[in-house]
């Protein structure tokens, strides 16, 4: 099956979701045509019953499949054809004259594919409606009762077990690893400022929050980074907002690449970046902040040859005085307003 993206067109997804309908119908209405044809067969079936075989088997998905793409909703269209599908099995069963074994076959698979279609909710409709057309048709029938089941037919039935279930259990498959992925995709998306491609604040102070609290279990190092580009309202008032955004996006991506992978770098708000370096006390966090602030400075860009970019950098490494990550951060907001204040373009540690 095709992979979703999450922001694709709705009715797209609807479509997609009629196809594997479609194909699974197609798939069983062929199966299920062998152990009814040899019923029949059995059974001196009138040649109305052989045209409404092959109409069911061949004409019917098609019918099922195009009414449902050209509908306004194509998934409840779809489910309407599911209902359908259930009133013709329960059919079946009244015109073989409830042959067991191909009876007993139908209804399992018919609540199978319902409820990997729709839940139970959808099981409990799709139930009624087998066996209201059941007991219709039975009855118009004159309650025929024939379940004794030939040896030929059950070999017939075996394709329809075996294929069907196994086709069924690949498709829901594959679905649940589509829904899995789709939901991890969210999970990264919820977590990343969409603009920077880097993680959010929210993001950020969870783990950090998280790191806080190893240091008071094991008094494990950790250092946070709090950086502001200097005099970014001048950038966006010279070169404009759109060549503000530019800037930032190169910071974050500076910030990607010049620290470790257990680090985290993320966007703290507007022109506001924090960096988490794990394991790391303020000597070796030095170190990383004035190699990411001359890094910065170095930064060129081909549409305003003029613009340079510098970043005032604080230094705050987690103490037994941080009772909360608030005060943690004040702790770095505090370096990094020195910074600014002595001048800007510098590191300054708490």
């Amino acid at each position: 099956m095709p992979h979703d993206s999450i922001a694709g067109d709705p009715r797209n997804r609807n479509l997609q979701f009629v196809r594997r309908i479609h194909g699974m119908r197609m798939l069983g209405t062929l199966l299920c045509m062998l152990p009814i044809a040899s019923v029949l067969d059995e059974r001196g079936a009138s040649p109305w019953a052989w045209a409404l075989l092959v109409a069911n088997a061949l004409a019917w998905p098609q019918v099922a499949y195009y009414t449902s793409r050209r509908a306004r909703d194509p998934v409840a269209a779809q489910f309407r054809c599911l209902l359908l599908d259930s009133a013709s099995a329960g059919a079946w069963v009244a015109l073989m004259a409830v042959s067991t074994a191909p009876a007993a076959l139908f209804v399992t698979m018919a609540t199978a594919d319902k409820i990997a279609a729709g839940g139970w909710a959808f099981v409990r409709r799709s139930t009624l409606a087998l066996l209201g057309t059941f007991v219709l048709v039975w009855a118009l029938l004159g309650f025929p009762f024939q379940p004794l089941t030939s040896q030929r037919t059950l070999l017939l039935c075996i394709p329809f077990l075996f294929v069907y279930t196994v086709v069924l259990s690949v498709v829901t498959h594959r679905l649940r690893s589509r829904i899995l992925d789709q939901n991890r995709e969210l999970e990264r998306l919820n977590r990343t400022d969409p603009t920077m491609q880097v993680p959010n604040r929210p993001h950020f102070e969870a783990v950090a929050s998280a790191e806080l609290a190893r240091f008071r279990r094991s008094g494990r190092p950790a250092t946070l980074l709090l950086l502001d580009v200097d005099s970014f309202k001048a950038i966006n008032d010279r070169y404009g907002h759109g060549m503000g955004d530019v800037v930032l996006k190169r910071i974050a991506a500076l910030l990607r690449v010049s620290v470790r992978e257990a680090d985290l770098p993320a966007r703290y708000g507007g022109d506001e970046f924090a960096v988490l370096l794990v394991d790391t006390d303020t000597t070796r966090a030095m170190q990383v902040a004035e190699r990411i602030r001359q890094e910065a400075a170095q930064q060129t860009f081909d549409a305003e040859p003029g613009l340079r970019c510098t970043l005032s950098i604080g230094v705050a490494e987690v103490t037994a005085d941080d009772a909360t990550l608030d005060a943690w951060v004040h702790a770095a907001d505090a370096a990094l307003y020195r910074a600014k204040a002595a001048g800007r373009n510098r590191v300054v540690a708490a």
